[in-house]
Parts: structure tokens; sequence; C-alpha cells
């Protein structure tokens, strides 16, 4: 594959890319918890996330066991929604269905955690394709790690602007002891503050970590300018130490997903590792197709003009560009 026919492959995600902004930010689950306070009493909440100040039109439908208790406490900010209320559900909710009216509509997941008096957990994952899921009353660490996991590569599959990070590393780098040694010091970075920040070690605050990240962006494609240019940068000879300085910021905004979620109390260590192996895999499968489609290309097509590389650095950078501003400017509103 030249460096030529790769960036063809590149130029058609920037375009794809720069027709749908709108999803350029992480994308958060919505959380339904349910803690078993007594017997077949459960402590409910509803935590609903927030796109463009609006929160997401979403609404749990519990079995018809299920009867409401008290009065449900509301509580909204920019970011998300939270209800909080009481439930009393006869015979408990084992076999019980839980199915989360409006999903189908949305590009979003719900999480659904349940906590037993017994000790006993589990988690499950409805999706827009599979809005309804079915409790069974027991522990499964298969079920958290299977429903993290998929999380994780879903949020870096929607997650354009870190995809757009990637892309940029792919068109600076040749070669691929050079390449395999970047995404590796971009992966053990993330890794770093995912957990910390998950873990409530590291705190920045969220607005601030997604104007940086596409920063991060404006950043590299202006060195890929530069490299074309001939000049012989930080990032041309040492690419994988500025992967690793800005795989340390990306992991801040991978964990706002866990933010949003929580990990459960009982298998923290179990969520935290499948989510960030989730994350890791979906980059991978990202990269892996990049690669098989410019591989593709370079069978079918001849090379591709010589302006088409800056020309997509200058696209990346523009675009990030506009995110840059439109996240410092929500910082100071």
């Amino acid at each position: 594959m030249t460096r030529r026919l790769g960036a063809v492959v590149l130029l058609v995600w920037t375009v794809l890319a720069a027709e749908i902004p709108a999803i350029a930010h992480e994308v958060r689950p919505a959380l339904l918890q349910l803690t078993e306070v007594e017997t077949d009493r459960y402590a409910m909440l509803w935590r609903v996330p927030a796109r463009g100040g609006r929160v997401l039109r979403l609404e749990p439908q519990m079995p018809a066991t299920c009867q409401s208790s008290g009065v449900p406490q509301l509580r909204q900010n920019g970011a998300r929604m939270e209800q909080r209320r009481d439930l009393i559900c006869e015979d408990g909710l084992g076999g019980g269905e839980i199915a989360i009216d409006g999903l189908q509509r949305l590009r979003t997941d719900v999480l659904i955690r349940v906590v037993y008096l017994n000790g006993g957990t589990e988690t499950l994952r409805a999706t827009p394709t599979n809005p309804t899921v079915t409790l069974t009353g027991h522990r499964d660490l298969l079920q958290i790690s299977g429903a993290y996991s998929l999380l994780g590569i879903e949020h870096i599959l929607l997650g354009i602007d870190h995809l757009l990070f990637v892309t940029a590393l792919l068109l600076l780098v040749s070669g691929w002891r050079r390449l395999v040694g970047t995404v590796t010091a971009f992966t053990l970075a993330h890794s770093i503050t995912l957990a910390g920040a998950t873990l409530g070690l590291i705190y920045v605050p969220p607005a601030l970590v997604e104007a940086l990240i596409a920063l991060s962006i404006v950043f590299v494609a202006a060195e890929i300018i530069h490299l074309r240019r001939g000049r012989n940068t930080l990032t041309a000879t040492r690419p994988w130490l500025i992967a690793f300085a800005f795989g340390l910021l990306h992991g801040f905004g991978f964990a706002s997903v866990l933010d949003a979620i929580g990990l459960p109390t009982e298998a923290i260590p179990t969520a935290l590792l499948f989510f960030n192996l989730g994350v890791e895999a979906g980059q991978l499968l990202f990269i892996a197709a990049l690669l098989l489609v410019a591989r593709a290309l370079t069978l079918l097509c001849a090379e591709a003009p010589d302006w088409l590389r800056p020309g997509i650095a200058y696209a990346i950078g523009t675009l990030a560009a506009f995110w840059t501003t439109e996240r410092i400017a929500v910082i100071w509103l």
C-alpha cells in the first residue's frame, strides 16, 4: 500500500466525518440501576444523558408486578437528568422484563444494573435493536464483561474525534514498526488515565478535556503539513512520544462514559478491564479496516495525486479547529 493510496481511504473517512460533526462528542449511555433495599423493595436510579441541553426522550417500562412508591426526586443539569424513586415489586424481579421506550429511535445504549439483597447482581444492556431485557436474578461476571466490552467498542467507533486523531497518526507515521510503536504508546497512555479518572484518582473538567482533545487533532494535522514541508519536528522523529502525551488526554475522554454509568462495586476491576479492552478492540478494528480498504484500492486504482495527503490534513485540522472553538465557548458560557 502506498502512502498516496492510504490517503484515498482517509479522505473518504474525512468527508463522512465532516458531514456528521454533531456526533463528535462522546456517546454516553443511559443508566437504570435498581438496588433491593428490603425484600421486594427497590431503590431506582434512572440517569439519562442530555445532548445539546435536551434530555434524551427515554422511559423505562418496569415489569407489571412493580409499582412506584412515594414521590420521585428529579435533578437535572446540562449534561444529564437523574430520577430517583422507590419501587415495590411483588415476587421480586427475577424473570421480569424491562423495556426502554424510545430507545429504538436513538443512537445510544442503556445499561441496566440490578443489585439484590442477597448480594447477587446482574448487568444487562438494552440497545436500539434490542430494547427489552429479561432479568434472571443471578450474578454473572460474563454479563458484566460482555456489557462493558461492547460499550467500549461502541464508544470508540462512534467517537469521531478519537478516530480522527488515530487517522491523523496513520497519515503521519510510515513503516510498520513505527506505526505499532505509536499505537502502542497511545494505548498505554489512555489506559492509565482511563483507570485513574474512573477510580477517582485524577480529575479534569469534562468540558476542558473535550476542548483539548479537539486541539490535539489540530496539532497532529498541522504536523502532517510540517512533515510534508520537510520540517524535522519532534512528532516526525518520535511519534510515539506525542501519541503517549495525547493518549493521556484522550483517556479522560474515554472515562466520560464510565462517569455517566459508574462501575459495579462488586466487580470494578472486571468492568474497567473489559471496557478498556473494548476500546482497544474498536480502535484496532478501525485501523484494520482502513488498511484493508487501502490495500484493496492499491490493487484496483492508480495512485492518488500529490495534493491529496495535505488536503486531508487541512480538512481534519479545519474540522477539529471548529470543534475546538465550539467546545472552548461552552467552557466560558
